[in-house]
């Protein structure tokens, strides 16, 4: 396991995968850090949806690509989605969902797994074709997407970190 710092800042986004899926021993770490993410007051308010097959990744891709009015992979080719939504209810779900998905991603990287957050979940799960791909995995409730965590295995090099902007951190 790396150190904390090393996984912080060598985590890259990744937009270009092989076919390999992620074993399940290892998605279950991923999402294992998701749920342990800190969230308001406790509450827990997000959820996460594993996607493997194949048909429904593409047909979550599609609607995603359609809210951008683009015909592409916004999935970059990677086989499995980890989608966290989050229940509208509690006044920091979005916030809460922000903070899975960034655990998540962490340790993706620190298992050796790729990943990208992939935005529009909010969009795609307001369709009803987004709300019924919920209902068919048992979803129910007030629920908004915060973001698509596709994951696999980089096809290539990581992508190279950009140098860090000056003047983001102020004093009083």
């Amino acid at each position: 396991m790396a150190e904390l710092n090393t996984v912080i800042r060598n985590r890259r986004s990744v937009r270009k995968y092989t076919e390999e899926k992620v074993s399940q021993d290892k998605v279950d770490e991923i999402i294992e850090a998701g749920l342990w993410a800190a969230s308001g007051m406790g509450k827990q308010a997000p959820v996460i949806l594993q996607v493997d097959d194949r048909e429904t990744r593409d047909q979550i891709a599609k609607l995603n690509a359609a809210v951008m009015g683009r015909d592409m992979d916004p999935f970059y080719g990677a086989p499995q989605v980890l989608i966290v939504l989050a229940d509208r209810s509690v006044p920091t779900y979005l916030y809460d969902g922000a903070l899975t998905m960034g655990n998540m991603m962490l340790k993706a990287y620190d298992l050796g797994v790729s990943s990208c957050w992939i935005h529009r979940a909010k969009e795609v799960f307001n369709t009803e074709e987004g709300k019924a791909i919920l209902a068919r995995a048992g979803i129910e409730g007030d629920y908004e997407g915060i973001g698509n965590l596709i994951i696999g295995y980089c096809d290539g090099e990581l992508p190279p970190a950009r140098e860090r902007n000056q003047g983001r951190v102020y004093k009083i």
